[in-house]
């Protein structure tokens, strides 16, 4: 949860060690001194490279596609906080699209969808997929005066309202669009006071009559939700109730879906971490707890995540840069083997304190960025090929398609490490392009004894045509963050 203050982040930072069986990286000790790695390109183990690099809103351009989402192939948006504070009374949120809300929910003229409109087009112009967040933006400052997060004083009406975005997105209504988006959450973070001024059980009641409501106008979509703040409290008792009823709040919401039989097809989920391995906790308790309440197909999706080191003076600083770009890939690898279906960085846009994709008023993209890109590279070949290895003091993952084959290892630490990359089956080019302090996805020459420099990230193309050089970008007439093309960038 990224209201969470860096001493929160000191207490709940857990490093978790799997089993070696599991192969999902477990944090390096000092006495090892390298590694070896072997990979035969042609041993495929049956799993898919998930979309695991997606993120949370964009560079808000409205008259183009957004090149740097193109470049990383970005799969999925999750449209929350759109265009900053209060959605600028334009975006996504429900209170913007349908300011008045006693109007007439079925007439076209009660909906303001322009702003929206435009957003979204060129969201699929760059070729990623919209995930819908109904709701509200975070009201940071709710207690000078909370404006949305409120409950709705009619349920019922709400999930109409709701099901006429659907349709104007989906079906074409009041002018609308045939995108068929599928996933649509209901709220974020509702135990988070920010988010929602209501009882727990108000929520509960909101999102079951919205959720059948939906599921019933449109069983072919995937409703779910609630974007749930995290479970830091889980592993600590001594911790305030207030973060202890994080767990508490998603045992009885997916008790209460099981027992009453609401549609849930995804629950959703948040962490931030100061080491990629904390990850792994959550992402099993999330999937043993749907298991356990019989809710076996329903999808875990972590959409709000990042990097944070509490233990520097500059962590939003450290985001953009290799530090954060090793940690970021290494949560890829990490998230790749763990039992998560989809994910989403928050944030990608530029402004916001959080995003760690790009500078900041100039919008060219950072290190971080090109470990979207790194990972995009083997997304695109589609299946995870074996790594054996006899340590795990870097991170590594590799897919390929029977033609073409391709490896990410990072390297989150501040001590370099030595790796002996032994590639089986490997024909063809081979580049590599290298993510460090002083390099930016440099290409550099590969050979099998690599030293991982600190807080590095290496990709291995073998045979493969992505394209993968330096995105370059016309930032002159852009329209980054929210800021008007007429605006100058001082």
């Amino acid at each position: 949860m990224k209201k969470l203050t860096a001493a929160i982040f000191i207490l709940f930072t857990v490093t978790v060690v799997m089993s070696a069986a599991a192969k999902v990286p477990s944090p390096c000790t000092e006495q090892e001194k390298s590694m070896n790695i072997t990979i035969d390109f042609k041993k495929f183990n049956g799993k898919k490279i998930k979309a695991l690099h997606g993120v949370n809103n964009s560079p808000l351009k409205l008259d183009k596609p957004i090149d740097t989402f193109i470049e990383a192939g970005i799969p999925y948006t999750r449209l929350h906080d759109t265009g900053g504070a209060y959605g600028r009374n334009v975006f996504v949120d429900i209170p913007n699209i349908f300011p008045d809300f006693d109007a007439d929910e079925n007439d076209p003229a009660s909906y303001r969808f322009e702003f929206t409109d435009a957003y979204l087009k060129q969201l699929y112009a760059s070729g990623t997929k919209v995930f819908y967040r109904l709701g509200v933006t975070i009201e940071n400052n709710y207690k000078i005066r909370a404006y949305h997060i409120h409950p709705p004083k009619d349920f019922a009406k709400w999930a109409r309202i709701c099901e006429r975005i659907i349709r104007h997105y989906n079906e074409g209504w009041a002018n609308g669009f045939k995108y068929g988006i599928e996933y649509w959450e209901v709220w974020n973070e509702p135990e988070n006071p920010p988010m929602w001024q209501g009882t727990r059980e108000q929520f509960f009641e909101l999102y079951k009559v919205t959720a059948r409501h939906l599921k019933k106008c449109f069983p072919n979509i995937k409703v779910g939700g609630y974007a749930s703040c995290g479970f830091y409290g889980l592993r600590d008792q001594k911790d305030s109730a207030f973060h202890r009823s994080f767990v508490e709040w998603a045992e009885k919401f997916t008790e209460m879906c099981a027992k009453e039989n609401i549609p849930l097809d995804f629950y959703s989920w948040h962490r931030y971490f100061n080491d990629p391995d904390e990850i792994i906790f959550d992402a099993e308790y999330v999937r043993k707890l749907l298991d356990k309440n019989g809710l076996t197909k329903t999808e875990s999706i972590f959409n709000e995540w990042n990097y944070y080191n509490w233990q520097s003076k500059y962590p939003f600083d450290l985001m953009k840069e290799a530090e954060g770009a090793s940690n970021i890939a290494k949560a890829f690898i990490l998230l790749q083997k763990l039992p998560v279906d989809k994910a989403m960085y928050y944030n990608a846009y530029p402004s916001s304190g959080y995003g760690g994709m790009y500078y900041f008023p100039s919008g060219t993209v950072t290190p971080t960025y090109y470990s979207f890109k790194a990972f995009n590279s083997l997304y695109k070949l589609g299946s995870e090929v074996e790594c054996d290895y006899d340590n795990s003091k870097i991170a590594v993952l590799a897919a390929g398609n029977g033609k073409a084959g391709a490896l990410i290892a990072a390297n989150n630490k501040d001590v370099p490490v030595k790796a002996n990359f032994i590639l089986q089956n490997v024909q063809g080019n081979i580049k590599a392009f290298i993510i460090d302090k002083k390099r930016t996805f440099e290409e550099i020459k590969f050979t099998p004894e690599f030293e991982m420099p600190p807080y590095s990230v290496l990709l291995v193309e073998i045979n493969s045509n992505t394209g993968n050089a330096k995105v370059t970008q016309d930032t002159s007439k852009v329209n980054f963050a929210g800021l008007d093309n007429s605006n100058n960038h001082k």
